[in-house]
């Protein structure tokens, strides 16, 4: 991928090495931090080179009465005023352009406005949302259905308590792994950043499952809004996926019926309070008409935030014999596997390229009960 802004633009901070000796400087890095546990091959999935992101997330800089899209720079100490973004997938780049053209062309989109947000997929559909330091008024509205028509693509504006949806606030997704799978994105809600990438993530994970000889039912914790959840529920008995966004589990709940994914039950829990509701040391309302004593766990996926597992997290997926573990800190990793390898051995290793260009490293580990 060649950009104008490498160098510049704070968003891709390994701009000086082409996309191979990247990966392989984030595949040495995450083979030096496993060493202690694990050194056999790691699989590694990479990117295409640009086109890759479904999200984008720019500053508007109002100078000399026009608008332009700018980020932080490489130094964090100003802005770089952008151009062009090749990362973004191939239907935000059909918008990129016109619109900010339509937003300097009408006084009324463009005024104090403060930031846009891009989201789209592999489907093609585009949600774009416009932030501004007003309230959003009628006339405001008009000028939005008007650049929500022109652009083809659904408009939703933000101010300070205030949300307008032009038409709708999400956007229809399907991901191929072995069969097509359904999901409605919402704006503000947490999604993959790179949909190739996502879907290696989850045949990864599913070809995992697929391998393991007595699969009962399945636990995850983090589980979004059902992203490796439902595609791997099919193959299980029965489900438990945890999340404490409500957002989430509402979003969750929306894909499982698009999938007819009935064996899955998602619930509002943080994974501290799973592990106090399956150990028995605290009844939630939560779980009403749901009765954990008919689950039998034989395989657990994570996927945790930056921090890794907390104590008692630990502890729940240790108590499972066949753990997947999706991280997005290989330090964190580390640590936890301290933990996870006193009770469980690693059987594979892969690394996602979710990020091309930048040091950030996704990764995912199996392991199986000694």
């Amino acid at each position: 991928m060649n950009c104008i802004h490498f160098g510049k633009c704070g968003a891709c901070d390994l701009y000086q090495l082409t996309y191979i000796d990247a990966l392989s400087l984030k595949e040495k890095r995450l083979k030096e931090l496993l060493e202690p546990f694990y050194k056999d091959k790691i699989e590694i999935f990479s990117s295409p080179k640009s086109n890759h992101r479904a999200r984008g997330e720019f500053r508007v800089w109002h100078k000399d009465k026009k608008a332009f899209y700018a980020l932080t720079n490489l130094t964090k100490d100003g802005i770089e005023i952008i151009k062009e973004c090749p990362k973004l997938l191939e239907p935000i780049q059909r918008v990129w352009t016109p619109l900010l053209e339509e937003i300097n062309k009408d006084k009324i989109l463009k005024e104090k406005l403060f930031s846009v947000e891009f989201l789209s997929g592999l489907s093609g559909e585009v949600l774009i949302t416009l932030i501004y330091h007003k309230r959003l008024d009628d006339s405001w509205k008009e000028a939005a259905k008007e650049l929500e028509e022109s652009l083809g693509s659904f408009i939703i504006g933000r101010a300070k308590k205030q949300k307008e949806i032009i038409s709708r606030d999400y956007i229809n997704e399907k991901i191929e792994i072995d069969r097509e799978y359904f999901y409605r994105y919402f704006e503000g809600g947490f999604t993959q950043p790179n949909p190739y990438i996502n879907q290696k993530m989850i045949k990864w994970a599913k070809d995992i499952v697929k391998e393991i000889k007595e699969k009962d039912d399945f636990l995850e914790l983090y589980c979004g809004l059902g992203n490796f959840t439902i595609p791997l529920s099919f193959e299980f008995k029965k489900v438990l996926a945890t999340e404490v966004s409500k957002t989430s589990i509402k979003n969750a709940k929306i894909n499982k019926e698009l999938n007819g994914a009935f064996n899955i039950e998602f619930v509002r829990l943080n994974a501290a309070e799973t592990y106090e509701a399956l150990n028995r040391k605290r009844e939630f309302n939560r779980l009403k008409g749901i009765n954990l004593e008919e689950f039998n766990f034989s395989t657990i996926l994570v996927d945790p935030p930056r921090a890794g597992l907390d104590s008692s997290s630990l502890e729940l997926v240790k108590q499972i014999d066949n753990i997947i573990y999706i991280s997005c800190n290989p330090l964190s990793l580390k640590e936890d596997l301290k933990e996870l390898t006193k009770t469980h051995k690693i059987k594979r290793v892969a690394m996602f390229d979710q990020f091309p260009y930048t040091h950030h490293i996704e990764s995912g580990v199996y392991l199986e009960r000694i």
